[in-house]
């Protein structure tokens, strides 16, 4: 998953002046660009949005113009009296100062009686987890619309046989429709980061892509494949534990020749195998 990327602030400005690299912030403060965003993410009035990462609130204000309930998490405590400044009084703006990562998604939908549309332009340092995050906790959301670096989102919507095809892309696609909306410039973003970003959208499936068994030992099979991509499925399945008649075995159950690798599995296939390692 994707590293930090730490942008070099520019400029004395207010923003400038508020981003932290320790939190991978970059502010987006471009009123066209953020009203697109909301039209993408198809929000409308009522409707429950999960934003993380607020910063200094630009893309909150669209949502909440939009007419949606806002629920903001919002790790840096420097940020959050600004936040509350700025919407103190507003029926549709909810703050949670607390570190993203360590809040239950599920617990927080159940607690407010809905489920989300995560809007967000997210920070970078997290953006790797967090999509692992949006997986595991999945049933908490209808969709989610993220800005990420663009080499991250063109990740996780890639198809199988390119070389940005791994694990990300098999387990987002498995439990989402993903589509690449547009790139957005890093000349857009205060302080400027040293990439271009991408708008990306999930649609949460109602049931995965394929008939996956056990999940957690699906995950464990996509990753053992991709574990090292340069040796074949025969050799890099074997990281599962196996041995290697009990690897030929299944690989030969379902079809697929052991010396093909990851990166040309499709989601069907992985969900297949992982299924034959589970029969007696």
């Amino acid at each position: 998953m994707p590293e930090d990327i730490n942008g070099k602030e520019r400029g004395k400005g207010r923003e400038a002046a508020f981003a932290k690299k320790r939190f991978g912030q970059h502010f987006l403060t471009d009123k066209n660009l953020l009203n697109k965003i909301v039209r993408v993410s198809g929000v409308m009035a009522k409707d429950c949005v999960l934003e993380i990462g607020p910063g200094q609130g630009a893309l909150t204000s669209a949502l909440i113009d939009a007419g949606a309930q806002v629920y903001a998490i919002e790790v840096d405590k420097d940020l959050t009296g600004a936040l509350q400044e700025r919407f103190a009084g507003s029926a549709s703006f909810e703050l949670i100062n607390a570190d993203a990562l360590a809040v239950s998604f599920t617990s927080l939908s159940t607690g407010r009686g809905c489920k989300f549309k995560a809007v967000s332009n997210l920070p970078y340092n997290i953006s790797g987890p967090l999509i692992f995050k949006f997986i595991a906790e999945r049933d908490a959301f209808t969709s989610m619309t993220l800005m990420l670096q663009k080499e991250v989102a063109v990740r996780l919507a890639a198809r199988p046989g390119t070389k940005e095809y791994g694990v990300p892309s098999v387990l987002c696609q498995t439990y989402f429709d993903v589509s690449l909306e547009f790139t957005v410039s890093r000349n857009l973003f205060t302080p400027r980061p040293k990439v271009d970003s991408c708008v990306i959208g999930f649609k949460v499936l109602p049931s995965p892509r394929a008939r996956i068994t056990d999940e957690a030992f699906f995950s464990k099979t996509v990753k053992a494949a991709f574990s090292q991509r340069r040796k074949t499925l025969g050799n890099a399945l074997k990281t599962l534990g196996f041995n290697t008649e009990k690897v030929l075995a299944a690989l030969h159950r379902v079809g697929i020749d052991p010396k093909r690798r990851g990166e040309t599995l499709d989601i069907q296939e992985f969900a297949a195998l992982a299924g034959a390692f589970l029969e007696p």
